[in-house]
């Protein structure tokens, strides 16, 4: 059951037809046992998770429920985040490479909200926040929305993940912790977590500090009088009733049925009751749940289950080396790298190497898109083989878009830079001199990265300009460079590679011989009012010699 439509729907920002596609084959054409036998050999690391799905977990059969099934979490308390994204798109590379290995076994995708969760602090990004301080213990789905627009706290979260997800074209199944603990999908694993209680205890009590230990159960109770869901010590275990008994909060001594959503589990058991239940077969989770993933992996066998196949992925982090919290609010969100890059460069960084820790910032941003886009370039010119290790083919499900213009995102940075424009139009003009043929209706890719680097310019670069002001040994030296450039003009001699060593033989004659990179960052300091920039030949010869000769002559006259 391989899902061609995973390209056209998780990412949106070009559609290219098949029979506009420069490539010689692409995922559909190519022979399903020919694709198969290299998708086995390769080392990408979704092919190498999907294999050990295939042959370890599966031993290449249809699971007893008819499907592989592949779970994320989210906890709705706060609103859908990076982490989210992240966790979804690596999930479903793995799924889409196990259907590239196999496509006689259907596979579905759980998105599981534990809005069953009680809402322990206000948050401090919402309104009312006295109305919700009144119901603060309760279950996120009995807790009024703030916001007035859904039945509950916990729906409106939902509808924003379901909206989320739905933005950026996921293929899932939504389930509600709720809706799976009150219709009775729980209730023979919760009978079963009842059974096994002491057990349970046995696993999770040594983890746990003295005070916790006294009044720890796997159940959490939700009190009959007040709706909250409570921690408090569970005094009688009745297996055969299949009901606890418990202090409730007026003292008086409860007893109520595990089943029915009338109890939550504590959420180590809580992760192992889903597994049992939904009969889980793969779930990523971030490097600081390993210990917990250990102890829900004891839980699950304790009740009948087998542990999901895993990846631990590491955290993202911010620009000074700090974990990315959604409480703290460091780091970037989706919706700000989307203000500044396409979608598939998001995707491409988080591809990359998912137990490798990473920075998650503005700066990262670029260098992401140049790297995507030379992947791309590189993928029309792989063999298969090559091809199935690219993060083109897993990004794009076998059938990527065309290539376009021979220019990076850092580039048209830089024009931007150069001009100080905020018009793709007059951008366009040096792109179309640079790459003769493109422009913004045959080249849709290369239209949107003018928009994002606008963007980028103005909130990032354009604040930070410092235009430094040469000294004479600096002047003499662009005074060089300028004739220089001039007899390339007049030779009519200007691709990018010779401007390019026409720019290091003016350095190095110079007094910057041994130390080049220092006269590069000068060029760029002087004439982009920048501390870093672009392959300067390159740069030429999109900008052009005679606007970079007028750069020179202008930059040099303030003086």
């Amino acid at each position: 059951m391989l899902d061609e439509t995973f390209a056209s729907s998780l990412l949106n920002m070009t559609h290219i037809k098949k029979e506009d596609s420069i490539t010689n084959f692409t995922k559909n054409d190519i022979d399903c046992s020919s694709l198969q036998k290299h998708a086995l050999e390769s080392n990408a690391w979704p092919f190498t998770e999907a294999k050990k799905l295939l042959e370890q977990r599966l031993k290449r059969k249809v699971p007893k429920k008819g499907y592989v099934l592949y779970e994320t979490g989210y906890g709705p308390s706060g609103l859908p985040h990076i982490g989210t994204f992240a966790e979804v798109v690596r999930t479903s590379l793995v799924k889409n490479a196990f259907e590239t290995l196999i496509n006689e076994i259907p596979t579905a995708l759980f998105c599981f909200s534990d809005d069953l969760d009680g809402l322990r602090k206000v948050p401090d990004n919402i309104p009312n926040k006295k109305l919700i301080a009144e119901h603060l213990g309760k279950p996120l789905t009995q807790i009024p929305d703030p916001y007035g627009e859904y039945e509950s706290f916990g729906h409106h979260n939902n509808a924003r993940l379901k909206k989320f997800l739905d933005q950026y074209g996921f293929t899932y199944q939504f389930k509600s912790a709720t809706e799976c603990y009150r219709s009775g999908i729980f209730d023979e694993t919760l009978l079963m977590v009842l059974k096994n209680h002491k057990k349970i205890l046995d696993i999770l009590l040594p983890t746990l500090r003295e005070e916790r230990k006294k009044t720890y159960s796997p159940f959490l109770p939700i009190s009959p009088k007040t709706g909250r869901i409570l921690q408090t010590e569970v005094l009688e275990y009745n297996v055969d009733q299949g009901t606890i008994a418990f202090k409730d909060e007026d003292g008086s001594k409860t007893e109520i049925p595990v089943t029915g959503g009338n109890c939550k589990l504590q959420w180590k058991c809580d992760w192992a009751m889903r597994w049992k239940a939904f009969s889980v077969d793969y779930e990523m989770y971030g490097k600081d749940l390993r210990d917990s993933f250990f102890l829900s992996s004891k839980i699950c066998r304790v009740i009948g289950g087998t542990p999901p196949n895993n990846l631990p992925y590491e955290m993202f982090l911010d620009e000074h080396g700090r974990k990315i919290s959604k409480s703290i609010g460091n780091g970037l969100s989706v919706e700000e790298w989307m203000k500044y890059a396409p979608q598939e460069s998001l995707i491409f960084y988080m591809y990359k190497k998912p137990q490798v820790a990473k920075k998650l910032c503005f700066d990262c941003i670029p260098k992401s898109v140049d790297e995507y886009l030379t992947q791309l370039s590189n993928y029309f010119s792989n063999d298969i083989k090559q091809r199935l290790n690219n993060p083109i083919w897993h990004i794009h499900n076998g059938n990527p878009p065309n290539p376009e213009a021979n220019i990076s995102f850092s580039m048209i940075l830089n024009l931007v830079s150069a001009c100080q424009t905020e018009s793709p139009s007059v951008l366009w003009h040096y792109i179309s001199n640079y790459s003769p043929g493109s422009n913004s209706e045959n080249s849709p890719i290369t239209d949107k990265l003018i928009t994002y680097a606008i963007s980028f310019y103005k909130d990032f670069i354009l604040p930070n300009k410092k235009y430094k002001k040469p000294t004479v040994g600096e002047i003499i030296a662009l005074q060089d460079l300028k004739e220089e450039l001039s007899k390339l003009q007049r030779g009519n001699n200007n691709d990018a590679q010779t401007i390019q060593t026409q720019i290091y033989e003016v350095g190095k004659r110079n007094g910057y011989s041994d130390n080049l990179k220092t006269w590069f960052d000068i060029l760029y300091q002087i004439l982009l009012g920048q501390e870093s920039g672009p392959r300067m030949g390159s740069f030429v010869m999109l900008y052009g010699i005679d606007k970079t000769i007028n750069l020179i002559d202008r930059m040099v006259s303030d003086v």
